[in-house]
């Protein structure tokens, strides 16, 4: 079975996870697996490792800053794959790209989907893949890798939409708390508690994780409240780019998150 699915399917009904973002290649090349092998070992449920991006459209200036490093530092698809592969048998959480459609179609899909069956990845997440293209031609390349590729809503998501990704897609769905780029909030407001409620109401068939703005405790219980749990990026990245060191990136983190 797909890690994905097995981790949600064996998810204890009062289990809330917790996701984390960080940019592959960044703030180091070569400590990629280490930051993956140090939150598995410090209890994340899942990771999103980011693949560097010249021009990420939908991410702030803290994830953008990192993967403007990563580049510099050298990163890219076949050295990704290459450090993911390395590791593969010391992992056990699901581990899911996240990245632009550009350097997949460069690495071509094929050779994306094989390298992540290959090295030990469970998903994907591409957020201007244009839904038409992963039905027709992403997901049935997909599917015979066993790779789960993450569909995204916002607040501006029609119903009709949401459920057509939800009949298409498998694994779980991605909620943007908002229609703005990644980077931290201190509260949800009403229209983003509304949001959540709405689409808590739909009963969809897959489970969905809150991100992007997550950074403090307030803002964590609202997405553990109204989802499967909370994704963390910017928040992360930044402590990790500040600290060169995950262990103490997570104890930062931690500690904000309780307060």
């Amino acid at each position: 079975m797909n890690k994905i699915n097995q981790l949600f399917a064996e998810r204890p009904q009062d289990k809330k996870f917790l996701s984390l973002y960080f940019c592959a290649g960044s703030p180091t090349l070569e400590r990629t697996g280490n930051v993956i092998l140090t939150m598995q070992r410090r209890g994340i449920d899942f990771i999103e490792v980011g693949i560097p991006f010249s021009d990420p459209l939908a991410d702030g200036p803290v994830i953008q800053s990192a993967a403007t490093q990563a580049l510099k530092n050298g990163m890219n698809l076949k050295t990704l794959f290459a450090q993911l592969k390395a590791i593969k048998d010391q992992v056990e959480i699901p581990l899911i790209l996240m990245g632009y459609l550009n350097p997949i179609l460069h690495y071509g899909i094929e050779a994306f989907c094989q390298s992540c069956a290959e090295s030990g990845v469970s998903g994907a997440i591409i957020p201007d893949l244009p839904f038409k293209d992963y039905l027709d031609i992403v997901k049935p390349v997909a599917d015979r890798y066993d790779l789960r590729i993450i569909m995204l809503i916002t607040p501006e998501t029609s119903e009709e939409r949401i459920r057509f990704i939800d009949e298409h897609t498998d694994g779980f769905i991605y909620m943007v708390s908002s229609a703005a780029i990644t980077g931290a909030q201190q509260s949800f407001d009403d229209a983003k508690q509304a949001y959540f409620r709405r689409i808590n109401t739909m009963q969809l068939r897959n489970p969905r994780m809150i991100g992007f703005g997550i950074s403090n405790k307030q803002t964590l219980q609202a997405a553990q409240e109204n989802a499967a749990g909370a994704i963390i990026g910017s928040k992360f990245v930044n402590l990790l780019n500040e600290s060169k060191d995950a262990d103490e990136a997570l104890d930062k983190l931690f500690d904000a998150l309780s307060r």
